[in-house]
This record gives C-alpha cells, sequence and structure tokens, in this order.
C-alpha cells in the first residue's frame, strides 16, 4: 500500500497476472478496436493546465480496460452514423500524474485526490469530444479541454443553443452506451464500478508491451 493506504499497481508483472485471471482487468490501446478514433494527447505536449509535458514527449497511444473500450468503440459507431466522431484527449492516466495534478489543483470538482485515485488511474475514465468526421473540426462545447470554470459544468445553461445541443449528444450517446458524466467537466466520462478496478502507475511502453501479448490481433475486428 501507498501513503495514503491504496493499493496501487507499479509492476508489469502483476497487472498482467491480474488482466489473464481477468480479461475486463485487460488494458487496450484503443485505436487497437476503434481505428479511426482521432487523438489530440493533451498531456503528452505542454497545451495543458499544468503548461508542461506530463506524460513522454513522443506518447502516441492510450489506453481503457477492455468493457470501457468496447463501450467507447459503441459510441464512435452511432456517432459515424452522423458523419461524426471521437476525439480523445487523455484516458488511461498513470497514478503519479494524478499526484503531480493534485500538488497544483487541490479542488475534487477538476482534479481526483490521490488519497482516492481516479478513474482514469484505473482506466475507465476517458476525456473527449465530438468532431465532424470529414473534416476533423471540434463541435462548439462552449469551452476548451481543461477549462476550470463554472461555464464548463453540465448545470451551466447560459449558453448558446448549439453549444447546449452539441453537449446533449455527447451526454446522451456516452450514456447509451454506459459511461457516466461527471458533473464539473463535459468532457470527463467514466464506467461506474470504480471499485472493480485496481489504480495503475504504469508507463505506456509497459501497457504497450503487455497489451501486444495480451490483446494481439484479437479485438481489431
Amino acid at each position: 500500500m501507498n501513503k495514503y493506504g491504496l493499493t496501487v499497481i507499479l509492476s508489469g508483472r502483476e497487472f498482467v497476472t491480474r488482466a489473464r485471471k481477468d480479461s475486463t482487468k485487460s488494458m487496450v490501446e484503443l485505436k487497437r478496436l476503434i481505428p479511426n478514433l482521432s487523438y489530440d494527447l493533451r498531456y503528452a505536449t505542454t497545451n495543458n493546465f499544468m503548461k508542461k509535458r506530463m506524460y513522454p514527449k513522443k506518447t502516441s497511444c492510450t489506453f481503457l480496460r477492455l468493457p470501457a473500450a468496447y463501450a467507447l468503440r459503441s459510441v464512435q459507431e452511432e456517432l459515424n452514423k452522423r458523419d461524426l466522431a471521437l476525439k480523445v484527449w487523455d484516458a488511461y492516466r498513470p497514478y503519479s500524474v494524478t499526484e503531480s495534478f493534485w500538488e497544483l489543483v487541490k479542488d475534487e470538482r477538476y482534479v481526483a485526490d490521490p488519497r482516492k485515485g481516479s478513474g482514469h488511474n484505473r482506466g475507465i475514465a476517458v476525456d473527449l469530444t465530438i468532431i465532424q468526421l470529414l473534416n476533423g473540426k471540434e463541435l462548439n462545447m462552449g469551452t476548451g479541454f481543461d477549462n476550470f470554470s463554472d461555464t464548463a459544468h453540465h448545470s451551466f445553461t447560459s449558453l448558446p443553443a448549439e453549444v447546449l445541443q452539441n453537449r446533449i449528444l455527447l451526454k446522451t450517446t456516452m450514456e447509451k452506451f454506459g459511461f457516466v458524466s461527471f458533473p464539473s467537466e463535459w468532457w470527463h466520462y467514466s464506467l461506474p464500478g470504480p471499485a472493480e478496478y485496481e489504480l495503475l502507475d504504469l508507463s505506456f511502453k509497459t501497457l504497450r508491451k503487455y497489451d501486444d501479448q495480451l490483446n494481439g490481433k484479437a479485438h481489431t475486428n
């Protein structure tokens, strides 16, 4: 256990042992399941609220547990019918990064308390928006990603009708396939039942290695 009394998986071997016992614990790179998914992985850049890279510079992959990844694929397929698609800003987030976030922003409306851990650390949360399939243009959601203001809250309705409609589209589509929203961030969705999934502090390189071992090409169809 760590200093907060939480069990955090630090070993790739421990992770893969658990995943082999229960396939729902596997982490899959999202484009393995959703080939036309778009990424803008902000924490691998300096374009984020921390103003510095929180992930390795060349990070080009992101992960979710299998149930969350399959659910997200269903969301994408639903949106594709309307010539729309998803853009992901973040999914799995190492626990140590959440600790760094908390050092700067000690506000649970926007950053997870490391004494509890985050759905991102468990591989069941994703930050995302909707884009036009043809040109990749983002729908207007009223604020950008990681906007720590009331304007980003689901309850904030003093917005143009187009923005409200776009937020409702994202919310209803995500909820249709089992995700739940987060009140203060229109872009954040997660699967329910976080206690079922362990907190992880594994590198993207490690997860990529074990994704190849556990999943191979079995989930591309």
